[in-house]
């Protein structure tokens, strides 16, 4: 947070959460308030972090704010009556006559794009009014301006007093029908600028003024790759394009090709609307680094990444090498445009589409189940993806596994024609007879250089292709598990990834599409497991409550997963009454205490203890029920520190011949780790047979 203030120079800062109420609302939202409240001052203090001083100043901000609204106070009722002498206020519903939208209908675009999440908005519109309670720093003597006293111009910057004033003339006299009509002075800004001593402002003004030459000019720059991926030391063929849309005189002096800063003289005058194509052949050093998150490069500690290199932090997005920088005189002022090299196609439909170039290593491999349970002594074939990066690779692969653990055979050949191109290989793994639990690793071998890199696209239709990169690794367990063979149906909710899991037990799993939901449909199966928060997204199961209850009072098994207080799609989620709320233990370490230790679920078929909790990973469980019928009993007592007893991470009660369960433990996280208790303990909750003796206990807080 320090560096990220240092960096960005902020006059004012607005915290958008309380830094006073922690434990109130989601523990990074408070956690945002709180560092940023202590950085305040932190920033300016050069014995705080002196290392970040080799790259960057200490830097005081003037003010600090709290965004705070009704809803921080409980109710708009107790928000109209507090006192708002503190408080700044102004107004928001600002509509912009250029734009034809409002701040509200630009917001909920913006909310509308995190998509990941399912925070799609509607716009509004008209009068809104935001608060801003003053926290630190430099009050303002006039509430209404929270800049007062700040100088905002060029005149806080030496020698900066000239650029404004001509920046002052550009806009006044900008015309919209014909924006080019500035270029001719903002290229003398962008002059100007360049002449100023090194700083923060020096920076981040030439890069704005470079885009608004661009736009104003009409400039369209651009750099294809004929392939979208490459392997270091290859050579990546592109295609340039450039077109200037305007009568500005400008000329194409050169272009210079990054990391290797290779510059190809040109000289190429830039005509209105005439576009200027050239082809060039880029080489890649061969110690490029390959494209991914620099923040997953290195293997992060709880709760944190590992970022080496301290000028990466704080970008929020991929760090791409491969540019072309477009040296361009306008008006004969010299200025460097840099473009990151893209890859583009077209798509039927969509039309043109765009993905940045990413570079992938020569070949990698995937262990396809990242989990593999071994619970009966047996061999299991453990299959293995190969994906070439170029054309024509001949290796072996090697399945690399302690002595222990038997693999057959010890090495498969492969052989790949084309990039891109996919093989599968089968290798027969033996465990010990001891129980394990072990890494193993996938190892391409190609003139003697080993790969064991697992390459992960992420795609999706609302943000841009990216490659994340990982040891192409998979945990093989020889676990002490009983399980009884039932047949499972499992209702999607969300999305998880407990299916495979449960396959990966021995079970046999169905996935049920909730609108064919009957009687018999569910009569082959033993247990019914809906997926995390299924009743806040699967509108149709409020419909077929009366159904799933009726299975259950036939002798059979409900497994309902977590799901969220808010949008629930039936306020009848169980057959007794239930209420879900925001508890939940975050500590993955918290001690856990066994409130009905005799219970079936707690031994049988596996005898659960405290070391099947050892090993979570991201929070124990989440969104426990705290109200809830005598009929269930809690089974399990955790809790962060510091923090009251949560019982309601396992709530089991006997409905008619069956079991309805509810559970918050985060099962859906822990079974795609691997994580042993986990397993037991699932498999214990669909083995639960057996008539509770448990009688009724006192929970002690």
């Amino acid at each position: 947070m320090v560096w990220a203030i240092r960096k960005f120079q902020p006059d004012i800062i607005i915290n958008r959460f309380d830094h006073r109420t922690a434990g109130t609302t989601h523990g990074h939202h408070t956690a945002s308030a709180l560092l940023s409240t202590e950085s305040f001052d932190l920033a300016n203090n050069p014995a705080v972090f002196p290392d970040q001083l080799k790259l960057m100043q200490t830097w005081q901000a003037k003010r600090q704010f709290f965004n705070t609204s009704w809803w921080f106070y409980g109710s708009k009722e107790k928000f109209d009556a507090a006192d708002k002498t503190n408080l700044v206020t102004f107004k928001t519903g600002v509509y912009y006559p250029t734009l034809g939208k409002s701040n509200q209908e630009i917001a909920a675009l913006s909310r509308s794009s995190h998509q990941s999440q399912g925070f799609g908005s509607t716009g509004s519109r008209g009068e809104d009014t935001e608060f801003l309670e003053f926290i630190k720093g430099e009050k303002s003597k006039d509430n209404s301006d929270i800049f007062e006293g700040i100088d905002t111009s060029w005149n806080r910057v030496k020698a900066g007093g000239p650029i404004g004033q001509l920046l002052t003339e550009i806009i006044t006299q900008y015309d919209f029908s014909n924006p080019s009509a500035s270029v001719s002075n903002l290229t003398k800004t962008y002059q100007m600028i360049q002449a100023l001593d090194e700083n923060h402002w020096k920076i981040v003004k030439s890069s704005e003024l470079k885009n608004i030459i661009a736009a104003c000019s009409g400039l369209y720059l651009e750099a294809v790759a004929q392939n979208q991926e490459a392997i270091p030391g290859s050579i990546v063929n592109l295609k340039l394009e450039a077109i200037n849309r305007s009568d500005i005189k400008m000329n194409l002096l050169s272009v210079s090709t990054l990391p290797l800063r290779k510059n190809t003289p040109l000289n190429s005058p830039l005509n209105n609307n005439v576009s200027e194509s050239i082809t060039l052949n880029l080489q890649l050093p061969e110690a490029i680094e390959y494209t991914q998150p620099y923040w997953l490069k290195e293997k992060g500690t709880q709760g944190m990444y590992t970022v080496k290199d301290q000028k990466n932090i704080g970008i929020p997005d991929v760090i791409r090498e491969v540019k072309v920088v477009f040296n361009i005189a306008i008006n004969g002022i010299e200025i460097p445009f840099e473009r990151t090299v893209v890859y583009k196609y077209n798509d039927n439909v969509k039309g043109e589409m765009y993905n940045y170039l990413d570079i992938v290593p020569e070949v990698t491999t995937s262990i396809l189940n990242k989990v593999a349970l071994f619970n009966n002594g047996n061999n299991k074939s453990i299959a293995v993806k190969i994906k070439s990066g170029k054309d024509n690779i001949k290796g072996n692969l090697q399945l690399d596994l302690p002595e222990n653990w038997i693999v057959f055979p010890k090495s498969i050949p492969f052989n790949l024609d084309k990039k891109g191109t996919e093989q599968i290989v089968h290798f027969e793994v033996t465990p010990p007879e001891e129980s394990s639990e072990v890494i193993a690793k996938s190892i391409a071998i190609i003139n003697n250089k080993k790969y064991s890199t697992n390459q992960v696209i992420i795609g999706y239709n609302h943000i841009t292709k990216q490659q994340v990169l990982e040891p192409a690794e998979a945990k093989f367990i020889k676990l002490d598990l009983q399980t009884n063979g039932q047949k499972i149906g499992y209702i999607m909710g969300a999305g998880d990834e407990v299916p495979e899991s449960l396959i990966e037990m021995g079970y046999s799993v169905s996935l049920l599409s909730p609108e064919e939901i009957t009687a018999e449909k569910l009569e082959p199966f033993d247990v019914v497991i809906t997926g995390i928060r299924a009743y806040n997204t699967v509108e149709t199961l409020a419909a077929k409550q009366n159904i799933l209850f009726d299975f259950v009072k036939g002798g059979k098994i409900m497994l309902v997963q977590y799901n969220t207080p808010d949008e629930v799609e039936t306020a009848n989620i169980a057959p007794y009454p239930l209420k879900i709320s925001r508890d939940r233990v975050t500590e993955e370490t918290a001690v856990v205490q066994f409130l009905a230790p005799n219970h079936p679920v707690l031994n049988y078929p596996n005898k659960i203890t405290s070391k099947d909790f050892e090993g979570w990973t991201q929070e124990q469980g989440l969104y426990y029920p705290n109200e809830f019928d005598k009929a269930f009993t809690p089974i399990l007592s955790s809790h962060d520190e510091g923090e009251s007893p949560k019982n309601g991470a396992l709530l089991i009660a006997p409905y008619g011949k069956g079991y309805y369960i509810y559970t918050g433990l985060s099962l859906f996280r822990e079974l795609p780790e691997g994580v042993s208790g986990a397993y037991r303990i699932l498999a214990n909750i669909i083995s639960l047979k057996e008539p509770i003796k448990q009688t009724s206990q006192k929970i002690k807080p």
